[in-house]
Protein backbone atom coordinates (compact mmCIF):
# COMPACT_ATOMS: atom_id res chain seq x y z
CA UNK A 1 0.00 0.00 0.00
CA UNK A 2 0.73 3.92 0.04
CA UNK A 3 3.14 4.70 3.15
CA UNK A 4 0.60 7.22 4.88
CA UNK A 5 2.47 10.67 5.53
CA UNK A 6 5.00 10.24 8.25
CA UNK A 7 5.78 12.72 11.17
CA UNK A 8 8.76 14.76 10.24
CA UNK A 9 12.06 13.14 12.33
CA UNK A 10 10.17 9.98 13.18
CA UNK A 11 9.67 6.90 10.57
CA UNK A 12 6.77 5.44 13.09
CA UNK A 13 3.36 6.16 10.86
CA UNK A 14 0.77 8.98 12.73
CA UNK A 15 -2.56 7.13 12.95
CA UNK A 16 -3.91 10.35 13.87
CA UNK A 17 -4.84 11.12 10.01
CA UNK A 18 -5.97 7.56 8.22
CA UNK A 19 -9.60 6.65 7.08
CA UNK A 20 -10.67 3.31 8.31
CA UNK A 21 -9.07 2.06 5.02
CA UNK A 22 -5.73 2.86 5.55
CA UNK A 23 -5.81 1.84 9.05
CA UNK A 24 -7.03 -1.64 8.73
CA UNK A 25 -4.12 -1.99 5.35
CA UNK A 26 -1.81 -0.67 8.02
CA UNK A 27 -3.14 -3.21 10.63
CA UNK A 28 -3.09 -6.28 7.84
CA UNK A 29 0.71 -5.47 7.41
CA UNK A 30 1.26 -6.08 10.38
CA UNK A 31 -0.85 -9.24 10.42
CA UNK A 32 -3.45 -8.20 12.55
CA UNK A 33 -7.22 -8.45 11.89
CA UNK A 34 -9.30 -5.80 10.23
CA UNK A 35 -11.24 -5.40 13.64
CA UNK A 36 -7.97 -4.16 15.45
CA UNK A 37 -8.14 -1.23 12.89
CA UNK A 38 -11.97 -0.04 14.30
CA UNK A 39 -10.65 -0.66 18.08
CA UNK A 40 -7.69 1.58 17.54
CA UNK A 41 -10.05 4.21 15.95
CA UNK A 42 -12.33 4.20 18.71
CA UNK A 43 -9.68 4.92 21.06
CA UNK A 44 -8.27 7.74 18.97
CA UNK A 45 -10.87 9.38 18.09
CA UNK A 46 -14.25 8.31 20.63
CA UNK A 47 -12.35 8.70 23.50
CA UNK A 48 -9.04 10.84 22.84
CA UNK A 49 -6.43 8.30 23.82
CA UNK A 50 -3.00 8.81 22.38
CA UNK A 51 -0.94 6.43 24.48
CA UNK A 52 -1.30 2.95 23.33
CA UNK A 53 -0.88 1.94 27.09
CA UNK A 54 -4.21 3.09 27.95
CA UNK A 55 -5.92 0.65 25.01
CA UNK A 56 -7.52 -1.57 28.00
CA UNK A 57 -9.14 -4.22 24.71
CA UNK A 58 -5.50 -4.46 23.09
CA UNK A 59 -2.98 -7.20 24.31
CA UNK A 60 -0.07 -5.79 25.47
CA UNK A 61 1.98 -7.22 23.10
CA UNK A 62 0.23 -5.56 20.58
CA UNK A 63 0.02 -2.44 22.40
CA UNK A 64 4.35 -2.72 22.82
CA UNK A 65 4.68 -3.56 18.93
CA UNK A 66 2.64 -0.23 17.99
CA UNK A 67 4.03 2.08 19.75
CA UNK A 68 7.34 1.19 17.95
CA UNK A 69 5.48 1.59 14.40
CA UNK A 70 2.95 4.14 14.91
CA UNK A 71 2.13 7.16 16.87
CA UNK A 72 -1.03 9.88 17.61
CA UNK A 73 0.02 12.84 17.51
CA UNK A 74 -2.07 16.26 16.86
CA UNK A 75 -0.61 19.49 15.96
CA UNK A 76 1.04 21.77 18.64
CA UNK A 77 -1.75 24.27 20.37
CA UNK A 78 -0.21 27.48 21.36
CA UNK A 79 -2.73 29.79 22.01
CA UNK A 80 -6.19 29.71 22.44
CA UNK A 81 -9.01 32.38 23.37
CA UNK A 82 -12.78 32.17 23.98
CA UNK A 83 -14.80 35.18 22.78
CA UNK A 84 -17.24 36.66 24.99
CA UNK A 85 -20.39 35.14 22.87
CA UNK A 86 -18.50 31.52 23.60
CA UNK A 87 -16.66 31.48 20.25
CA UNK A 88 -13.43 29.23 20.65
CA UNK A 89 -10.25 29.57 18.49
CA UNK A 90 -7.43 27.66 18.75
CA UNK A 91 -3.60 28.52 17.16
CA UNK A 92 -1.68 25.25 15.97
CA UNK A 93 1.84 25.16 15.60
CA UNK A 94 2.90 22.95 12.68
CA UNK A 95 6.29 21.62 11.58
CA UNK A 96 8.54 24.43 9.98
CA UNK A 97 7.63 27.19 12.21
CA UNK A 98 3.96 28.16 10.47
CA UNK A 99 0.88 28.01 12.43
CA UNK A 100 -2.81 27.60 11.41
CA UNK A 101 -6.30 28.99 13.29
CA UNK A 102 -9.14 26.68 14.12
CA UNK A 103 -12.88 27.95 14.86
CA UNK A 104 -15.12 26.27 17.12
CA UNK A 105 -18.38 28.19 16.92
CA UNK A 106 -20.96 26.68 19.85
CA UNK A 107 -24.90 27.75 19.08
CA UNK A 108 -27.31 25.75 21.19
CA UNK A 109 -27.19 22.14 21.16
CA UNK A 110 -24.74 22.68 18.40
CA UNK A 111 -21.13 23.13 18.14
CA UNK A 112 -19.58 23.83 14.51
CA UNK A 113 -15.70 23.97 14.07
CA UNK A 114 -14.23 25.82 10.90
CA UNK A 115 -10.88 23.37 10.13
CA UNK A 116 -8.18 25.02 8.15
CA UNK A 117 -6.78 22.84 4.90
CA UNK A 118 -3.63 24.63 4.24
CA UNK A 119 -0.76 27.00 5.82
CA UNK A 120 -2.09 30.23 4.03
CA UNK A 121 -3.69 30.34 1.03
CA UNK A 122 -2.81 29.59 -3.03
CA UNK A 123 -5.52 31.72 -4.12
CA UNK A 124 -5.44 35.73 -3.12
CA UNK A 125 -9.08 36.87 -2.79
CA UNK A 126 -9.16 40.08 -2.26
CA UNK A 127 -11.38 40.40 0.39
CA UNK A 128 -10.11 37.77 2.71
CA UNK A 129 -6.88 38.43 4.98
CA UNK A 130 -5.58 34.70 4.72
CA UNK A 131 -4.99 35.27 1.24
CA UNK A 132 -2.54 37.85 2.19
CA UNK A 133 -0.42 36.01 4.54
CA UNK A 134 0.19 34.29 0.89
CA UNK A 135 0.98 30.29 1.16
CA UNK A 136 3.32 28.05 2.42
CA UNK A 137 1.76 24.47 2.07
CA UNK A 138 -1.22 21.71 2.26
CA UNK A 139 -1.79 20.53 5.84
CA UNK A 140 -1.23 16.90 6.02
CA UNK A 141 -4.87 14.80 6.60
CA UNK A 142 -3.60 14.06 10.68
CA UNK A 143 -2.94 18.23 10.87
CA UNK A 144 -6.37 18.15 9.46
CA UNK A 145 -7.98 15.91 11.86
CA UNK A 146 -5.55 17.45 14.20
CA UNK A 147 -8.20 20.29 14.38
CA UNK A 148 -10.96 18.03 15.64
CA UNK A 149 -9.16 16.49 18.25
CA UNK A 150 -7.65 19.46 20.01
CA UNK A 151 -10.91 20.87 19.92
CA UNK A 152 -12.89 18.25 21.54
CA UNK A 153 -10.01 17.63 24.00
CA UNK A 154 -9.59 21.65 25.28
CA UNK A 155 -13.43 20.65 27.25
CA UNK A 156 -12.92 19.89 30.40
CA UNK A 157 -14.94 17.10 31.90
CA UNK A 158 -17.24 15.69 29.03
CA UNK A 159 -18.27 12.50 28.59
CA UNK A 160 -17.45 11.39 25.33
CA UNK A 161 -20.06 8.82 25.25
CA UNK A 162 -22.40 11.28 25.44
CA UNK A 163 -21.89 14.97 24.60
CA UNK A 164 -20.22 16.28 21.43
CA UNK A 165 -19.01 19.69 21.60
CA UNK A 166 -18.41 19.49 18.33
CA UNK A 167 -21.84 18.32 15.78
CA UNK A 168 -20.40 20.04 12.55
CA UNK A 169 -17.03 20.46 10.42
CA UNK A 170 -16.98 23.42 7.92
CA UNK A 171 -13.82 23.31 5.75
CA UNK A 172 -13.55 26.59 5.83
CA UNK A 173 -10.58 27.91 7.61
CA UNK A 174 -7.35 28.97 6.12
CA UNK A 175 -6.87 27.54 2.46
CA UNK A 176 -8.50 26.27 -0.55
CA UNK A 177 -9.64 22.20 0.85
CA UNK A 178 -10.12 21.62 -3.06
CA UNK A 179 -6.65 22.24 -3.81
CA UNK A 180 -5.16 20.01 -1.06
CA UNK A 181 -7.82 17.03 -2.41
CA UNK A 182 -6.62 13.86 -1.40
CA UNK A 183 -5.43 14.87 2.22
CA UNK A 184 -9.24 16.84 2.57
CA UNK A 185 -11.03 13.60 1.55
CA UNK A 186 -9.38 11.27 3.74
CA UNK A 187 -9.87 13.75 6.59
CA UNK A 188 -13.55 13.77 5.70
CA UNK A 189 -14.14 10.50 5.39
CA UNK A 190 -12.17 9.57 8.61
CA UNK A 191 -14.41 12.41 10.79
CA UNK A 192 -17.78 11.08 8.97
CA UNK A 193 -16.73 7.40 10.38
CA UNK A 194 -18.86 5.80 12.72
CA UNK A 195 -15.58 4.79 14.19
CA UNK A 196 -14.59 7.60 14.57
CA UNK A 197 -16.59 11.27 14.83
CA UNK A 198 -19.47 10.26 12.93
CA UNK A 199 -20.20 13.72 11.42
CA UNK A 200 -23.73 13.28 9.65
CA UNK A 201 -22.94 14.06 5.24
CA UNK A 202 -25.42 16.88 5.98
CA UNK A 203 -23.42 18.02 8.96
CA UNK A 204 -20.03 17.91 6.94
CA UNK A 205 -19.16 21.06 4.51
CA UNK A 206 -16.56 21.56 1.65
CA UNK A 207 -16.24 24.97 0.77
CA UNK A 208 -14.28 25.96 -2.43
CA UNK A 209 -13.60 29.06 -4.43
CA UNK A 210 -14.45 27.30 -7.13
CA UNK A 211 -11.42 24.84 -8.48
CA UNK A 212 -14.04 23.18 -10.94
CA UNK A 213 -11.73 19.68 -11.91
CA UNK A 214 -11.79 19.08 -8.02
CA UNK A 215 -15.53 19.31 -7.79
CA UNK A 216 -15.96 16.91 -10.77
CA UNK A 217 -13.90 14.74 -8.61
CA UNK A 218 -15.91 14.77 -5.75
CA UNK A 219 -18.48 12.45 -6.11
CA UNK A 220 -16.10 9.29 -6.59
CA UNK A 221 -14.65 10.00 -2.66
CA UNK A 222 -17.02 11.34 -1.12
CA UNK A 223 -20.89 12.90 -0.53
CA UNK A 224 -20.28 15.47 1.93
CA UNK A 225 -22.23 19.15 1.65
CA UNK A 226 -20.57 21.20 -0.64
CA UNK A 227 -20.44 25.26 -0.05
CA UNK A 228 -19.26 28.14 -3.21
CA UNK A 229 -17.75 30.94 -2.06
CA UNK A 230 -18.88 32.72 -4.73
CA UNK A 231 -19.01 36.98 -3.83
CA UNK A 232 -20.06 37.94 -6.88
CA UNK A 233 -22.97 37.72 -9.65
CA UNK A 234 -20.86 38.25 -12.80
CA UNK A 235 -17.61 37.30 -14.12
CA UNK A 236 -16.48 40.93 -14.47
CA UNK A 237 -16.39 41.44 -10.68
CA UNK A 238 -15.91 38.17 -9.50
CA UNK A 239 -11.99 38.17 -11.30
CA UNK A 240 -11.45 41.21 -9.40
CA UNK A 241 -12.77 39.49 -5.89
CA UNK A 242 -12.30 35.71 -6.51
CA UNK A 243 -9.36 35.51 -9.13
CA UNK A 244 -9.37 31.78 -9.58
CA UNK A 245 -12.54 32.69 -11.81
CA UNK A 246 -10.58 33.56 -14.85
CA UNK A 247 -9.87 29.80 -14.92
CA UNK A 248 -13.27 28.75 -14.26
CA UNK A 249 -16.01 31.10 -14.70
CA UNK A 250 -19.22 31.46 -12.74
CA UNK A 251 -20.83 29.47 -15.31
CA UNK A 252 -19.01 26.32 -15.77
CA UNK A 253 -18.70 26.36 -12.18
CA UNK A 254 -22.42 26.56 -10.98
CA UNK A 255 -22.72 23.93 -13.66
CA UNK A 256 -19.92 21.29 -12.32
CA UNK A 257 -22.04 22.00 -8.68
CA UNK A 258 -25.11 20.81 -9.98
CA UNK A 259 -23.58 18.01 -11.23
CA UNK A 260 -21.91 17.29 -8.11
CA UNK A 261 -25.59 17.41 -6.16
CA UNK A 262 -27.43 15.53 -8.78
CA UNK A 263 -24.78 12.49 -8.04
CA UNK A 264 -25.87 12.89 -4.41
CA UNK A 265 -28.65 10.30 -3.12
CA UNK A 266 -30.76 13.24 -1.16
CA UNK A 267 -31.91 16.36 -2.10
CA UNK A 268 -29.09 18.77 -1.18
CA UNK A 269 -29.00 22.43 -1.52
CA UNK A 270 -25.79 23.81 -1.96
CA UNK A 271 -24.77 26.98 0.49
CA UNK A 272 -23.47 29.66 -1.68
CA UNK A 273 -21.44 32.59 0.01
CA UNK A 274 -21.74 35.48 -0.39
CA UNK A 275 -19.66 38.13 1.51
CA UNK A 276 -21.44 41.64 1.50
CA UNK A 277 -18.81 44.39 0.74
CA UNK A 278 -20.24 47.94 0.87
CA UNK A 279 -20.63 49.45 -2.60
CA UNK A 280 -18.47 47.08 -4.43
CA UNK A 281 -21.31 44.07 -4.49
CA UNK A 282 -24.59 44.65 -2.88
CA UNK A 283 -26.45 47.09 -5.09
CA UNK A 284 -29.66 45.98 -6.42
CA UNK A 285 -28.38 45.13 -9.72
CA UNK A 286 -26.10 42.78 -7.89
CA UNK A 287 -29.33 41.26 -6.18
CA UNK A 288 -30.66 40.85 -9.97
CA UNK A 289 -27.56 38.78 -11.69
CA UNK A 290 -27.30 36.54 -8.64
CA UNK A 291 -31.24 35.75 -8.30
CA UNK A 292 -31.05 35.35 -12.25
CA UNK A 293 -27.61 33.14 -12.41
CA UNK A 294 -28.83 31.04 -9.34
CA UNK A 295 -31.93 30.03 -11.65
CA UNK A 296 -31.99 25.80 -11.53
CA UNK A 297 -29.73 25.72 -9.04
CA UNK A 298 -30.86 23.85 -5.48
CA UNK A 299 -29.24 26.51 -2.84
CA UNK A 300 -29.36 28.45 -0.26
CA UNK A 301 -27.56 31.88 -0.05
CA UNK A 302 -25.41 32.67 2.99
CA UNK A 303 -24.85 36.30 3.00
CA UNK A 304 -21.42 37.57 4.97
CA UNK A 305 -21.08 41.21 6.41
CA UNK A 306 -17.40 41.83 5.16
CA UNK A 307 -15.22 41.61 8.10
CA UNK A 308 -13.03 44.46 8.09
CA UNK A 309 -8.75 43.97 8.13
CA UNK A 310 -6.21 46.33 8.11
CA UNK A 311 -5.43 47.44 4.59
CA UNK A 312 -8.27 45.14 2.46
CA UNK A 313 -9.24 49.12 0.99
CA UNK A 314 -12.74 47.61 1.30
CA UNK A 315 -15.99 48.22 4.06
CA UNK A 316 -18.81 47.13 5.88
CA UNK A 317 -21.97 47.29 4.85
CA UNK A 318 -24.53 48.73 7.75
CA UNK A 319 -26.86 46.43 8.73
CA UNK A 320 -29.73 48.18 6.64
CA UNK A 321 -28.10 47.67 3.61
CA UNK A 322 -27.59 44.25 4.59
CA UNK A 323 -31.54 43.31 5.34
CA UNK A 324 -32.12 45.13 2.19
CA UNK A 325 -30.29 42.67 0.20
CA UNK A 326 -31.73 40.17 2.05
CA UNK A 327 -35.28 41.57 1.18
CA UNK A 328 -34.27 41.84 -2.38
CA UNK A 329 -33.76 38.23 -2.57
CA UNK A 330 -36.55 36.68 -0.39
CA UNK A 331 -38.66 38.40 -2.78
CA UNK A 332 -37.68 36.51 -5.59
CA UNK A 333 -37.92 32.99 -3.95
CA UNK A 334 -34.22 33.04 -2.65
CA UNK A 335 -33.78 30.99 0.69
CA UNK A 336 -31.56 33.05 2.42
CA UNK A 337 -29.51 33.18 5.89
CA UNK A 338 -27.38 35.86 7.70
CA UNK A 339 -23.89 34.67 8.90
CA UNK A 340 -24.26 36.47 12.23
CA UNK A 341 -20.61 37.42 13.16
CA UNK A 342 -18.85 35.67 15.48
CA UNK A 343 -15.91 35.68 17.23
CA UNK A 344 -14.71 38.99 15.91
CA UNK A 345 -13.13 40.38 19.32
CA UNK A 346 -10.60 37.21 19.05
CA UNK A 347 -10.12 37.85 15.45
CA UNK A 348 -12.26 34.68 14.63
CA UNK A 349 -14.35 35.76 12.39
CA UNK A 350 -15.21 34.98 9.07
CA UNK A 351 -12.32 35.96 6.45
CA UNK A 352 -10.23 37.10 9.65
CA UNK A 353 -7.94 34.05 9.74
CA UNK A 354 -4.68 34.85 9.59
CA UNK A 355 -2.19 32.42 11.55
CA UNK A 356 1.67 32.63 11.04
CA UNK A 357 2.35 31.70 7.42
CA UNK A 358 5.96 31.11 6.36
CA UNK A 359 5.02 32.34 2.98
CA UNK A 360 6.75 31.32 -0.24
CA UNK A 361 4.84 33.21 -2.69
CA UNK A 362 6.09 36.71 -1.45
CA UNK A 363 2.24 37.75 -1.56
CA UNK A 364 2.66 38.86 2.06
CA UNK A 365 5.52 40.88 1.39
CA UNK A 366 4.23 43.09 -1.22
CA UNK A 367 0.74 43.42 0.51
CA UNK A 368 2.68 44.88 3.64
CA UNK A 369 4.35 47.11 0.67
CA UNK A 370 1.36 48.32 -0.37
CA UNK A 371 -0.28 48.87 3.16
CA UNK A 372 3.27 51.17 3.77
CA UNK A 373 2.04 52.93 0.55
CA UNK A 374 -1.43 53.42 0.99
CA UNK A 375 -1.14 54.45 4.67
Amino acid sequence: MTRPVETKGDARVNLLGLPRAKVEAFFSEMGEKPFRAKQVMQWIHQFGISDFDEMSNISKALREKLKTVAIIEAPEVVYQNISKDGTRKWVMKMPGGSSIETVLIPEGNRGTLCVSSQIGCALDCSFCSTGKQGFNRNLSAEEIVGQIWNAIASFDNIDRTKDRPVTNVVFMGMGEPLLNFDNVMDSVNLMMDDFAYSISKRRLTISTAGVVPAIDRMGQYTDASIAVSLHAPNDALRNELVPVNKKYPIDVLLKSVKSYLDQLSDKRKATIEYTLIAGVNDRKQHADELIEILKGLPCKINLIPFNPFPGSGYKKPSNTEVRTFQDWLNKAGCLVTVRTTRGDDIDAACGQLVGRVEDRTRRSERYIKLKQVSG
